[in-house]
């Protein structure tokens, strides 16, 4: 294995991009004319009120409700932050720091409990106006995601994405959201991490916790595919004169190669084409990489299956999906190093891909098992985004640092070496970064860690009847950062 800092230091040098003579140097203080910071969340992990006005239950509560074991201390989203009925002190805190984005999502049960448009909470819907007013009315753009891994129990019960009907009831869902908030919103984001989301169906790590490892996650992800190509062109049949802008929020943890030989190289690329590009690959060129679909089909061919595990696309889907997507919407947390080798279960995903990943010991813990902070894997989860894509615009959708509540100046480190990474894509490589939004705005409820683990740059009172928001120092931190950075006219 190389030493972790020149490695590093070598793989970027080889996959940056060529500067543009015309932007200023990376030392320059000031971002790109239009460049936007904000900060996420998603519904089932900051509303609360799961069964408040009218709302049905989500995979998540259904789950967690029969299964609590499953979450650290028994915790669950029932109440989280109560951002059902303090929406106003997110948006206060959000307009305290000075964003100018808020990236939420809208839980599809809420609005639509049983899942269809037979079916519509008027509770649901003007919720979900009164949050997008309040930000409009305090200068804030509103970035809304349809869908962030809520799905209504209703629909589980029919095979959930598993069930290629899934993609029409997703559309008409979604036809629904343009039609009442189109006017107010313009930028969408269809699917958050649609890996996560297949996940839950290929594994154990998200509901509905399937465990269909190898089969499960790619027909999720194959009938998420489907979804989201199917809503983009509604979009442009219906809605194109609203001026919106649509997107996914595409997930992964890029892989340095741990060794200059063409076989880790190769390893360190799939590891890439298992995760972005998995859902990347068809939006923006029509189909599933070629080393993905060359790798799945192989396997199952020597597993005795008579088809592929990775199901193929019709020509019509294909075209339907191709080009789906105005931006790039980018999640990332940790990297990995990454070598040849066939890991985890058979069959899976990880095995799959044939890459194994593991973490630099040398690298900063958090304070949670999954994540390392490695912040030139930021840079490199964009070049690569460049270098497969072309130069779409890009936002980096999540980025943040969990700790117990007791770590805030690393949090403060954690974002200024991400974002000096960032920058250093924007002026040094010329690739077209436009936006950054944080994760979290607020503490709330992060999936298998419960409440034990906080990512936000709001402190909240868990136990305090209105769930008592207080700015952190990494609060005031973004503040300054973002007075210091200004924008090009």
């Amino acid at each position: 294995m190389w030493f972790p800092s020149l490695a590093l230091g070598l793989v970027l040098a080889v996959t940056a991009g060529q500067c543009d003579d015309r932007l200023p140097p990376a030392s320059h203080t000031m971002f790109p004319k239009g460049f936007k910071f904000g900060a996420s969340t998603a519904a089932y992990q900051v509303e609360g009120g799961w069964d408040a006005d009218g709302k049905g239950p989500s995979i998540w509560d259904d789950y967690l409700h029969k299964h609590p074991d499953y979450i650290k201390n028994r915790n669950n989203g029932d109440v989280a932050d109560d951002s059902y009925h303090f929406y106003k002190d997110d948006v206060r805190a959000l307009k305290e720091v000075g964003f100018q984005t808020y990236r939420f999502s809208i839980a599809w049960p809420r609005v639509l409990p049983n899942g269809r448009t037979s079916h519509i909470n008027q509770a649901g819907i003007d919720y979900y106006m009164n949050v997008i007013d309040e930000l409009l009315a305090n200068g804030i753009e509103p970035v809304v995601a349809l869908y962030h891994w809520d799905l209504p129990t209703p629909l589980q019960e029919i095979g959930g994405w598993l069930n290629p009907d899934i993609a029409d009831l997703f559309t008409e869902y979604a036809d629904l959201m343009f039609q009442t908030y189109g006017d107010k919103v313009k930028w969408w984001i269809t699917i958050n991490e649609a890996q996560s989301v297949a996940g839950g169906y290929g594994g154990d790590n998200a509901a509905p916790v399937l465990n269909l490892h190898g089969t499960g996650d790619y027909l999720a992800g194959h009938n998420l595919l489907r979804a989201h190509g199917k809503t983009y062109r509604l979009y442009q049949r219906k809605y194109s004169h609203q001026g919106g802008k649509l997107s996914m929020a595409f997930c992964g943890a890029p892989c340095f190669p741990t060794t200059q030989t063409p076989e880790d190289i190769a390893a360190a690329d799939r590891c890439f084409q298992f995760s972005f590009g998995w859902f990347g690959h068809p939006v923006l060129k029509g189909d599933y990489p070629p080393v993905m679909r060359e790798y799945v089909d192989r396997n199952s061919k020597a597993e005795g299956r008579n088809v592929s595990r990775l199901p193929y696309f019709t020509e019509e889907e294909i075209r339907e999906i191709n080009g789906t997507v105005d931006w790039f919407g980018l999640n990332y947390y940790t990297a990995y190093w990454g070598k040849e080798g066939a890991v985890g279960a058979n069959p899976s995903v990880d095995r799959d891909s044939n890459v194994n990943k593991y973490f630099d010991p040398n690298w900063p813990a958090t304070a949670t098992t999954w994540m390392k902070v490695i912040p030139q894997g930021l840079r490199l989860a964009i070049q690569k985004v460049r270098q497969e894509f072309g130069n779409i615009p890009i936002i980096v959708t999540e980025n943040g640092y969990p700790d117990h509540g007791d770590l805030d100046e690393k949090r403060i480190d954690y974002f200024e070496t991400h974002l000096a990474e960032m920058r250093q894509a924007i002026y040094e490589d010329g690739i077209n970064v436009i936006g950054y939004c944080l994760w979290s705005i607020i503490d709330n409820f992060e999936w298998r860690d419960g409440y034990t683990v906080k990512f936000g740059i709001v402190e909240v009172d868990f136990n305090s009847p209105n769930k008592t928001r207080t700015l952190k120092k990494s609060a005031y931190w973004f503040q300054n950062y973002m007075a210091m950075h200004k924008l090009l006219e």
